[in-house]
C-alpha cells in the first residue's frame, strides 16, 4: 500500500528495512529470468559501493563513459528492461559523457540544473540523470526508481519529467529531515531513503517473509501530536 513505510517516522524501523537491502537484491536476482538472470546483484554491488569510490576518487567528480553505460546496465536489470536504452546510451562520445557529468556534479546543490545537463546525453532522461548523480552526491539525491516513487502518496502516475523528479526528491528529503530529527545517530541521507523505499516495496511483492519481523509504528512525537490536537479544540470550544 503506498506510504506505509512512508508515513512512518520511526527510525528503528527504517534501519530494519535498509538492513535487509542485500537479501532483497538477493532475491530479486534469484527471481530474474531471461538476460537480467544472476547480473543485478554483481551490478548493485558495482553501482552502490564500486562507483561512487570511483567518482568520489576524482580530483572533480564524473563518470566515464563505461561507467555510464555499465549504470545503465544495472537500471535497467533492477527495473524495466529495454535493450534499445542500452545501445543508445552507448552512442554518446566519451569526451560529451565526461563534459556533461562533470559539469552536473559543480551545478549542486543546484538539483534542476544538474539533472538538465545530464539529460543533454541520449537515452538519459531525469531518472538515469538521478542515478549518475546519486553515485557522487547522495546526501543530496536520490535515484527515481519506480517502486520508491510509487511508495509515496499523491505521486502515481510516475511522470519521466524533471518536474515529477523535482516533487519526488523534495518528498525524500521531507523524510530525511524528520527521521535525522528523531534519530540520535542522523546519518539519513535521500539515497538511503529511497533504497528503504525500494526494498519494502519489492519485498512485499517477491518476498514477504523478508518483512516478517518489522512492525510499522510511529514514533512517539508523532502520537503525542495527534493526542493533543483534539484537546486544543475542546479547549477553543470552551471559550
Amino acid at each position: 500500500m503506498s506510504g506505509e513505510l512512508y508515513n512512518c517516522k520511526d527510525p528503528a524501523v527504517w534501519r530494519s528495512v535498509f538492513a535487509i537491502y542485500s537479501d532483497v537484491v538477493e532475491a530479486k536476482t534469484a527471481a530474474s529470468k531471461g538476460g537480467k538472470a544472476g547480473k543485478l546483484a554483481a551490478l548493485d554491488q558495482w553501482y552502490q559501493e564500486e562507483l561512487p569510490r570511483a567518482v568520489c576518487s576524482r580530483r572533480e567528480k564524473y563518470l566515464t563513459h563505461a561507467e555510464l553505460v555499465q549504470l545503465m546496465e544495472w537500471k535497467l536489470t533492477r527495473g524495466k528492461f529495454r535493450p534499445t536504452l542500452q545501445q543508445m546510451v552507448m552512442s554518446n562520445p566519451t569526451d560529451t559523457v565526461e563534459d556533461c557529468t562533470r559539469k552536473a556534479f559543480k551545478l549542486l546543490p543546484d538539483i534542476s540544473a544538474a539533472i538538465t545537463e545530464i539529460s543533454k546525453l541520449k537515452a538519459v532522461g531525469p531518472a538515469t540523470a538521478s542515478a549518475v548523480l546519486v553515485a557522487g552526491a547522495p546526501q543530496e539525491c536520490a535515484f527515481m526508481a519506480d517502486e520508491a516513487v510509487e511508495s509515496i502518496p499523491g505521486l502515481v502516475p510516475i511522470k519521466y519529467t524533471l518536474k515529477h523528479y523535482i516533487l519526488y526528491l523534495d518528498k525524500v528529503k521531507e523524510c530525511t529531515k524528520q527521521l535525522n530529527k528523531n534519530d540520535l545517530v542522523k546519518d539519513w541521507t535521500p539515497h538511503r531513503i529511497e533504497l528503504c523505499l525500494w526494498t519494502w516495496a519489492v519485498a512485499q511483492r517477491i518476498k514477504p517473509s523478508l518483512l516478517k519481523d518489522i512492525v510499522l509504528r510511529q514514533s512517539k512525537t508523532v502520537d503525542k501530536e495527534k493526542d493533543t490536537r483534539p484537546r486544543a479544540v475542546k479547549r477553543q470550544k470552551t471559550q
